[in-house]
């Protein structure tokens, strides 16, 4: 088991996914519901994140081979979609204090599940994982490292109450730009790397 490529693979997923500004998010769109409504919303949306992420991890690469795009090309794709996300996390203002005034209605595909669980930085990181990997393990550890990430997700939304109080505005915006530096260094050495293989 190469447990470096796991914990890499792990990390990238936490910071691309997000599972504590998630947490905060649902928690925004969901107050005044019930536990149970709110679990079974959560389960919902784990159980299409995950499939879609699994399929897509499969198939993904045949997919872009089919539409004859190479893998250097998605990373350069990949790694311009992921700073852009992060660039949003970085200047983006973080949820507010105060509920959404709005009905909200299902939120269990959008936006839970889409863009949050398994939107498209998702969707293109477990692509690039899935083709670095060099063997059956490691491809079942992009599987683990994100099936523990939306595990570590729902369990924080489930949560989400005690941790909005306990982060308070001020830890949540620090988290949120913390994340967004991270993942932009991720996304920039995804161009990099991509660049690099188009121009062997």
């Amino acid at each position: 088991m190469n447990s470096t490529f796991f914990f890499n693979a792990l990390a990238s997923y936490m910071v691309v996914i997000d599972p504590i500004g998630c947490a905060l998010i649902f928690y925004s769109l969901t107050i005044g519901q019930s536990f149970r409504s709110r679990a079974r919303t959560l389960l919902k949306a784990l159980g299409i994140a995950a499939t879609i992420i699994v399929l897509f991890g499969l198939y993904g690469q045949q997919l872009l081979a089919a539409l004859g795009i190479s893998m250097d090309a998605l990373r350069v794709a990949g790694g311009i979609l992921l700073f852009n996300t992060a660039f949003r996390m970085i200047t983006s203002e973080p949820v507010p204090d105060k509920p959404h005034t709005q009905q909200v209605g299902d939120i269990t595909v959008y936006p839970l599940t889409i863009p949050l669980m398994a939107g498209p930085g998702t969707l293109t990181l477990t692509v690039l994982l899935m083709a670095d990997s060099g063997s059956s393990i490691e491809k079942s550890q992009v599987l683990l490292a994100a099936g523990l990430t939306l595990l570590a997700t729902v369990a924080l939304s489930l949560l989400a109450a005690r941790l909005r109080r306990w982060l308070g505005k001020t830890g949540d915006e620090i988290i949120q730009r913390l994340l967004g530096v991270l993942l932009a260094a991720l996304a920039i050495q995804f161009v990099a790397n991509g660049i690099r293989g188009l121009m062997l």
